[in-house]
């Protein structure tokens, strides 16, 4: 295995770091806001989901 001389790493992270396309301020608030509307619609439909769940359980079961 050859050894890179750190210098040369670092330059070439560097190189590497500035091929890296970042998000734009809107896209990454746009993201974010889907991505916080997915957790919303997700907990509800577990919380709609367990709920039921439970219920007929309890109707199956006999217990209130």
């Amino acid at each position: 295995m050859a050894k890179t001389n750190p210098f040369q790493f670092l330059q070439e992270v560097r190189n590497e770091a500035n091929k890296v396309t970042w998000p734009s301020r809107r896209e990454t608030l746009i993201t974010t806001g889907l991505v916080l509307l997915m957790v919303l619609v997700s907990s509800l439909f577990f919380l709609f989901t367990d709920t039921v769940i439970r219920w007929g359980l309890a109707l199956i079961l006999g217990a209130r």
